[in-house]
């Protein structure tokens, strides 16, 4: 009874030390080095790993637009489409691209809006992200139509001959969601870069970039003010992003569940396409982070904490697209319609089996099932494998459910079977790199991180922070006593 009163106060520290908040900056980094590490990335020359990747991704990029313009010269015979699979690689490319960008909209607006500090560190890359994808999806509703120099027809704009567009077309259902959702992505991505502008215009050395980072930070001086204005700004940009996580996708989802196909004529294509953007999008996410955090050493930024919450949101999306699978077979198999029957068995032991058992069974519902174990979601090699599984299973998913579809009409004198040319192949290999193009020339240019917004989650924030006694405030880098 004597030791009770003094074990109270240990086991009271202890719970404490449990429970104590985890920091989203590590090693406990102040403002000053948080400036020096971000903005030296840009100041920086360019290292000589940039110019090989850059030169690489460059290449492909080139080769796909080569691609890209040998088909509007000679037509859509260049690719493998054919009756009955009008839809292949095209519509599948444009779905995987447009679902990549989800994961740049729910870290920036709904997490900003739940307030979740986390986010911070990531939101950056994120937002690039999707404008990024975004142009990758918007190349193939243009070019997939055939006439591309007559593409401009899909835009609703008044025209010499009164021809408005046919609302109730796919088409446009895929210009309005792409439109839209770029026009929102970019106006939410530069208002926050615009202090982060402005720290780079205070630091440049010379006049052009001074004056480059000067006009695009507009007048920029952090006074109260400008900080008013900014967040209201970017809290109204977040109510307005929010809606468009839920709505982009099922927009295009209807382009699939209004028809009468075997497959894609269901109710649960919505929220099965939304969950599986940010499923694919988080993963995609992870896929250029991990590299980066790497290669900057990011690691006290872009911490275990944020990979562990990353991977959480992965497992999530990952059961909900496990249970869209089962419920599609079991609702196939409940319908007594012969027609789903046999296309659910033929998405299994048809001609793209093994689409659907590596990539839809393997890549997105077991492989993610790893995250369930801590030291899974904290190994950066088990974390980049399952993100790479997650990206290529995503593909093979809208693949098998858009030609795989097709494949197998109503008439089994219709059937046959869909297979690439070079033309869809290069096309496809050109976006992927347009798309680390544009994000190596993102990294190099422009601050990866949101310096503005990860210094709130900085302990130096707080108006009470006592400096450590072994470190002191410099104008430059970090100084340690």
């Amino acid at each position: 009874m004597d030791g009770a009163p003094a074990a109270a106060p240990e086991r009271v520290k202890e719970a404490e030390r449990q429970i104590a908040h985890v920091p989203l900056v590590l090693n406990r980094r102040n403002f000053s080095w948080l400036t020096e590490r971000i903005s030296e990335v840009v100041e920086q020359p360019a290292p000589r790993w940039w110019w090989v990747a850059f030169t690489i991704t460059a290449s492909t990029a080139t080769f796909g637009l080569f691609c890209i313009g040998y088909q509007i010269s000679t037509g859509v015979g260049t690719w493998g489409n054919q009756v009955p699979v009008g839809w292949a690689w095209d519509i599948t490319n444009f779905v995987f691209w447009i679902g990549i960008g989800h994961a740049g909209t729910l870290i920036s607006a709904i997490l900003y809006l739940l307030r979740q500090k986390w986010r911070t560190s990531i939101n950056r890359s994120a937002e690039a992200m999707t404008l990024f994808a975004v142009i990758c999806a918007a190349i193939f509703p243009g070019i997939h139509v055939g006439r591309f120099w007559m593409a401009w027809y899909m835009a609703p704009i008044p025209n010499n001959w009164g021809i408005w567009q046919n609302f109730r077309s796919a088409l446009m259902w895929d210009v309005f969601a792409v439109s839209t959702y770029f026009t929102v992505s970019v106006l939410f991505w530069y208002t926050g870069l615009v202090p982060d502008l402005a720290t780079l215009r205070d630091r440049a050395t010379t006049k052009i970039r001074k004056f480059l980072f000067g006009f695009f930070a507009l007048g920029w001086r952090g006074a109260n003010r400008h900080w008013r204005h900014y967040e209201m700004a970017y809290l109204l940009l977040a109510g307005i992003s929010t809606p468009l996580v839920l709505s982009v996708h099922s927009v295009v989802s209807f382009d699939f569940a209004t028809t009468v196909i075997p497959t894609w004529h269901t109710t649960i294509f919505p929220p099965y396409f939304v969950a599986g953007a940010i499923f694919g999008g988080f993963a995609m996410v992870l896929t250029l982070l991990l590299p980066a955090r790497a290669i900057f050493k990011l690691q006290d930024v872009i911490t275990p904490q944020h990979i562990d919450k990353m991977a959480k949101i992965i497992l999530l999306t990952g059961s909900f697209v496990a249970y869209a699978y089962t419920m599609e077979f079991f609702v196939a198999w409940y319908s007594g319609n012969s027609y789903e029957r046999f296309a659910f068995w033929n998405r299994i032991f048809g001609p793209y089996w093994w689409y659907w058992w590596l990539g839809m069974l393997f890549c997105n519902c077991l492989s993610p099932q790893l995250f369930w174990f801590r030291w899974c979601r904290r190994n950066i090699l088990v974390v980049f494998f399952v993100a790479m599984c997650v990206n290529a299973g995503m593909w093979f998913e809208r693949f098998i459910i858009i030609a795989g579809g097709l494949a197998r009409d109503f008439l089994p004198s219709s059937w046959r079977v869909y297979h690439p040319t070079w033309v869809d192949i290069w096309t496809y290999i050109g976006t992927l790199g347009i798309f680390t193009s544009l994000f190596l020339l993102f990294i190099r240019f422009l601050p990866m991180i949101a310096m503005s917004e990860v210094k709130t989650a900085i302990p130096e924030a707080d108006p009470h922070y006592d400096l450590p006694p072994d470190s002191v405030r410099s104008p430059g880098k970090e100084r340690t006593r």
